[in-house]
């Protein structure tokens, strides 16, 4: 039986693992609380607290799926398992779960799996170097990509800031942001795993980068609520996390996940993901 061990029981992590356990595979992984784990354990994921009982589970796997993001050391799971990760014999397929925070600033214009890497910022410079370490691992590891960009779905999204009063409409001229409904990202992770090709990378959005302003904007009108009014980005009340999103601007293809994964989106546009999440 097919085994799925996930470095990262986080959100997107969660929605593969659950997708292929209703497939019968058995599935697994880490995370760093006893309490999450044992609510997964009883919800049927053999979820270990990291890292001391993770070697034994990497082992038995069939398929990893790396979802920890880098701090200023480098990739956590790497530093905690690689040798373990590179020894094992029987992984049929790895994947990494990066960002396209990694292309970096384009002023608007298109990227796709062929674009130099240019990040701007802190995050996406530690992601570049964590794909480069996975990377390496090749060929004794079968690594795929996974460069996602901005992830929404149940209990994450628009409709859930507008419901908490922590909306703000920022305007920035000419800004765009690609998304992608969590759903959609197991899509996609389950078609490479059915269709293996160590060292592909693949961008991970939808069809429609929109300006954040107009995603509250759709959110109210579903909710029947006024919208906020429009904030300049210049005025705007952001943490430093948030504003420093606003420093890329492109638009992300995926052509790929759909020539050659066979990807039917089906959440191609925010609009249509929110329609579904608030039904």
């Amino acid at each position: 039986m097919p085994r799925l061990f996930c470095l990262g029981l986080g959100y997107t992590a969660l929605a593969l693992a659950r997708r292929l356990k209703a497939e019968g595979w058995q599935v697994g992984g880490t995370c760093r609380e006893a309490d999450k784990a044992a609510a997964l354990r009883a919800a049927g994921i053999d979820a270990v607290v990291a890292p001391a009982e993770a070697e034994g589970p990497i082992a038995a796997a069939t398929h990893l799926l790396a979802s920890i993001p880098p701090d200023a050391t480098g990739d956590p799971a790497l530093a905690l398992w690689g040798p373990a990760i590179a020894r094992h014999p029987g992984l049929a397929w790895a994947g990494y779960l990066s960002t396209t925070g990694v292309y970096g600033d384009r002023d608007g214009g298109w990227v796709d799996e062929t674009s130099a890497l240019a990040p701007t910022g802190e995050r996406g410079q530690r992601r570049a170097l964590a794909e480069a370490a996975w990377v390496a691992l090749l060929p004794a590891v079968p690594v795929h990509l996974f460069r996602l960009a901005g992830i929404y779905g149940p209990g994450r999204s628009a409709l859930d800031t507008v419901r908490a009063g922590r909306a703000q409409r920022v305007v920035k001229r000419s800004q765009v942001f690609s998304r992608v409904h969590v759903d959609d990202i197991a899509q996609v992770l389950a078609a490479s795993i059915a269709r293996p090709r160590p060292g592909a990378v693949y961008n991970v959005c939808d069809d429609n980068p929109a300006p954040p302003d107009e995603v509250i904007a759709y959110a109210c009108e579903l909710l029947g609520v006024a919208p906020p009014p429009e904030v300049p980005f210049g005025q705007a009340d952001l943490s430093d996390m948030a504003r420093s999103f606003y420093a890329d601007n492109k638009r992300v293809s995926n052509r790929l996940i759909k020539a050659e994964l066979g990807v039917d989106l089906a959440y191609p546009d925010y609009r249509i993901g929110l329609r579904a999440l608030l039904g």
